[in-house]
């Protein structure tokens, strides 16, 4: 009996998912989600805070950039945000690099719009070998120098991070080690 393979191409990365936020204390909440799938398509999403979000720390819109006002004006409704993120990410496990803040800041959109979550979350860490965990800050310095990212948002941080475990990998993503699907978030 023959058998027939396919060539190796290297296995599809991992989707992973970023929020910036109101602020890091009590009552922040997310202001933007930013997810990459595993194809290397990008999503991002300002999100509108329900009159009730009130928690604004100055400091952390000095860090993503993003006005409150923006967020009024330009920002989708909660709703619509958790049933994007469901559409899109419904049955995919996503990892994010910031779990504890970012499994709290999805609890608190996905309570908010009344919808369970059709997707899981999960701390990056559980992708990494140990070799790896200890080379990431390393390898993620040179992925953000390489892409000479320009901005700190969601979509185009959730992408260093499937870039960043990429080139830890090896899994070049075109003829450059880090293509330009990689530097389209810039």
């Amino acid at each position: 009996m023959s058998q027939s393979r396919t060539p190796a191409f290297p296995p599809a990365l991992p989707a992973m998912l970023d929020l910036e936020a109101s602020g890091f204390g009590r009552g922040s909440y997310p202001i933007e989600v930013g997810f990459v799938l595993p194809d290397g398509e990008a999503v991002c999403s300002l999100i509108r805070p329900p009159p009730h979000w009130t928690h604004w720390d100055p400091a952390a819109e000095r860090v993503h950039g993003i006005a409150h006002e923006r967020l009024l004006a330009q920002g989708r409704p909660v709703r619509e945000v958790a049933e994007l993120l469901n559409a899109r990410l419904g049955g995919l496990t996503v990892y994010s690099d910031n779990w504890g803040f970012d499994y709290t800041w999805l609890g608190r959109l996905h309570d908010e719009a009344g919808i369970f979550p059709a997707y899981r979350l999960e701390h990056l860490r559980r992708l990494l070998s140990d070799a790896e965990a200890a080379r990431w800050h390393e390898a993620k310095q040179q992925v953000e120098g390489r892409l000479k990212l320009r901005r700190h948002r969601a979509s185009t941080d959730a992408r260093l991070l499937q870039c960043t475990l990429a080139y830890l990998r090896g899994q070049h993503l075109g003829p450059d080690p880090l293509d330009g699907r990689l530097a389209a978030t810039s």
